[in-house]
């Protein structure tokens, strides 16, 4: 088994793709926040549209021929049902929390995606820890300060939380689902699995999907082309060579594009207390993934 360092910076085609990726990601808190479409309806409409401008694209490929594309393709299907409970976590602590608050505690994807590794045989040296314990005690001041300015707000960041494994659980079934799969092809299937799971649960849920005002149209196509095509395509197309562990990392910096997104559109400045436990939050992930280099078990 040879290693494998899951911290190395990628080339730089792929170093565009993810700064493109982290622009994306960067506006959908920010417009989450200023829809008033329901949770599950705004996820089923973002990942339709989705999945409907990739299929073309998946179509052209053909790749469901072999057992292993077909293995691969179930794959990306249950990386959809990850994706959409992310989805839910994420989309309601946008709406019960600050777009801040939210996007830093999501942004722990990282440290449970090296957990993982951990967990599978891989070798994480003791100082990546530290950067642990500093992510675990800004988690604890950005909660607890939360849950003095109310329950909704401490609600929303548990959210966020469980939000953050779920997203560590798509990222890793997506690597390995696009060992067989080109990204036009992961992407229609998770996307696609997503939307349908995101429309059960409208529909379990008695949800409204149509019939919106025109603002909240424009908002979710906002979502589709920034969020869903130049965000989560942009780091898909990038984890068919690049660890998940970095690119979990870089999805750090969606949280000043996030911030600043919704402090100039939408006029959200997040309580003063938990800017420290924000700031406490990236640089104890940043230290943790940097020193986590992980050598995982082959499947």
């Amino acid at each position: 088994m040879s290693k494998h360092d899951h911290t190395a910076i990628p080339a730089p085609k792929d170093l565009g793709l993810l700064t493109l990726g982290v622009i994306g990601v960067g506006t959908s808190g920010p417009i989450i926040a200023a829809s008033i479409m329901p949770v599950p309806s705004l996820i089923f409409w973002r990942n339709l549209g989705g999945a409907l401008i990739m299929l073309p694209f998946a179509l052209k490929n053909g790749e469901w021929k072999s057992r292993e594309e077909r293995h691969a393709i179930l794959l990306s299907c249950c990386a959809g049902v990850f994706l959409a409970a992310h989805f839910i976590c994420f989309f309601l602590a946008m709406r019960f929390t600050s777009v801040a608050a939210g996007t830093a505690l999501a942004a722990l994807q990282p440290i449970f995606t090296a957990i993982y590794f951990k967990t599978r045989g891989g070798v994480i040296p003791r100082r990546a820890w530290s950067g642990m314990f500093i992510a675990f005690l800004s988690v604890l001041l950005i909660t607890g300060i939360d849950f003095q300015i109310s329950l909704r707000n401490f609600a929303g960041d548990m959210l966020a939380l469980l939000g953050a494994a779920l997203g560590a659980g798509y990222m890793l079934i997506g690597s390995k689902a696009q060992q067989k799969l080109s990204t036009s092809t992961y992407t229609s299937a998770c996307y696609l699995t997503c939307a349908i799971t995101a429309l059960l649960i409208a529909l379990a849920t008695g949800s409204q999907f149509l019939h919106f005002e025109a603002r909240q149209w424009w908002l979710v196509i906002g979502l589709i082309l920034g969020a869903q095509l130049l965000g989560h395509t942009m780091f898909n197309m990038a984890l068919r060579r690049v660890s998940p562990v970095f690119v979990a990392l870089i999805v750090f910096f969606e949280v000043p594009v996030s911030a600043i997104i919704a402090y100039f559109w939408i006029g959200q400045v997040p309580p003063a207390g938990i800017i420290p436990g924000i700031i406490g939050l990236l640089v104890g992930c940043g230290i943790f993934v940097s020193r986590a280099k992980v050598v995982p078990i082959n499947d």
